[in-house]
């Protein structure tokens, strides 16, 4: 596939109020170091100069954020109001985002949610990655919650290899990479949770992508849905064999299920949102007691990082 370019930014959705694009794979958003000479801030600027805002640092007030690694939807508000509005989604857990992934083994379970707390690890040379719960150096870990769902198994590049739909039901940095890595199915591609024998250098990138996302504000849906990039035509290294559940029907379901109630009087900002409906899937997390004002503290810091400049 070619790599990202200041050219080739896909647009798959566009209202007056907001753009999602499908992010390229390794291309940061945005940076403030000038040897970055792409990023999807002048991607944006390039093709849209007009939708500039000069009241931004970046000129775009992207409303959430995606690794640098990885590709897919990605929503950028157009204006301060629409900023806001989408702010108040994510901050209310009613946001649906599902990645697809190509995860190392065959996974034996059609779906299973995988629960294990996150913090960040305070191990010398590892501080900039994050770790689950017991695990040494793991600090202040976090509930976490992650829906996964089996869609095919195969091989890439001759090694066992499952492709996954994965719904993040909380928001934790690098979740669905520490929670696949956990698990023993790491992302193929993944250099920081991969396997350490050095495999993880071959694929020409990380293999997850953000597939699908619905942000429902007051003014309009926001829903988006972009290609699927794990398919053999795209990557000859990819070779599914065994079809375990259509990704085309996971789609109708997400597309035809409610988005979740406002959890004002209800769970916290920072509760799980609502998994993927269907049978099978494990029963939800027991209640947690209610938030207390540290936790919402906790939570507003990592609201902010979703929006540049969020009205109150």
């Amino acid at each position: 596939m070619e790599p990202g370019s200041m050219e080739n930014l896909s647009i798959v959705y566009r209202s007056r109020d907001f753009l999602v694009v499908n992010k390229h794979w390794d291309v940061r958003i945005d940076s403030k170091t000038w040897r970055e000479t792409l990023t999807l801030q002048k991607q944006l600027r390039h093709r849209f100069p007009e939708l500039a805002d000069p009241d931004t640092y970046y000129g775009f007030r992207f409303c959430h954020q995606l690794d640098f690694s990885t590709s897919g939807a990605l929503c950028v508000a157009l204006n301060r109001a629409a900023a806001g509005s989408a702010y108040k989604c994510f901050k209310e857990r009613r946001v649906t985002k599902v990645y697809l992934a190509l995860v190392r083994g065959h996974i034996q379970e059609s779906r299973m949610t995988i629960s294990y707390a996150i913090g960040r690890n305070s191990t010398e040379g590892r501080t900039h990655t994050m770790c689950i719960e017991g695990t040494q150096g793991c600090e202040n870990p976090k509930p976490s919650f992650t829906e996964l769902m089996v869609l095919e198994h195969g091989l890439y590049a001759g090694d066992p290899v499952s492709k996954v739909l994965l719904q993040p039901l909380t928001g934790r940095t690098h979740q669905l990479r520490v929670h696949c890595s956990a698990l023993g199915h790491p992302i193929v591609g993944d250099l920081t949770y991969g396997q350490a024998s050095g495999r993880e250098d071959q694929p020409f990138r990380m293999m997850l992508h953000a597939f699908y996302l619905r942000i429902p504000t007051q003014a309009e849906c926001v829903e988006a849905r972009t290609p699927d990039p794990f398919v053999p035509t795209l990557d000859a290294c990819w070779s599914p064999h065994t079809l375990v559940q259509p990704l085309d029907q996971l789609v109708q379901v997400l597309r035809t299920a409610p988005d979740p109630e406002p959890t004002e009087g209800g769970p916290g900002p920072c509760s799980p949102s609502v998994p993927l409906p269907g049978p099978g899937r494990p029963p939800p997390p027991p209640a947690k007691p209610p938030e207390t004002e540290a936790q919402r503290a906790s939570c507003l810091q990592w609201l902010s990082e979703w929006t540049l400049e969020p009205d109150n």
